[in-house]
């Protein structure tokens, strides 16, 4: 994959949005100082240049009763199976993330769950009863102590 060179203004315009992906246009333009339709087009470019991956609303898992946060290390029995075992992660809708990693295991999943008798069962009748999943190691996140985007201020090409 190629990297890409930022100028000022896109990494000045991809620091905006970061922090706000719902910040209009508009204001971007007079933060950079050119047009509206300039920030659109670099967005637009930025967006097709694979920089961009969409923008999302976040939630907060514990305010709609998903209290318990976990990471599930998954070790599979054989390669060919990792596939299809992250086709049938994708079905269970507790897990969030999904992860090829070193180690002990193969597969590293985020998931959140209402309390630890719902990750028990996510674990036991999800998870582990997916073919080729051989083993399960589980951490049990305590709190979130930083969540962020990667920091785009040091991508310039000055």
């Amino acid at each position: 994959m190629t990297k890409v060179v930022l100028d000022k203004i896109d990494r000045k315009i991809l620091q905006m949005l970061v922090r706000n992906a719902r910040m209009p246009f508009l204001e971007i333009a007079r933060e950079c100082g050119i047009s509206g339709a300039a920030i659109h087009q670099r967005v637009k470019k930025l967006d097709e240049q694979g920089i961009i991956l969409g923008s999302r609303l976040v939630v907060d898992p514990r305010l709609l009763g998903y209290d318990v946060c976990a990471f599930v290390g998954i070790k599979v029995s054989e390669p060919t199976l990792e596939s299809s075992t992250i086709e049938a992660l994708s079905q269970i809708p507790e897990v969030v993330e999904c992860h090829y990693i070193t180690g002990a295991h193969n597969l590293m999943v985020k998931l959140y769950c209402e309390d630890n008798e719902h990750l028990m069962r996510t674990l036991s009748e999800g998870i582990r009863k997916i073919p080729g999943v051989v083993g399960t190691e589980t951490f049990i996140s305590l709190s979130e102590s930083l969540s962020r985007q990667i920091d785009v201020s040091h991508l310039c090409d000055e």
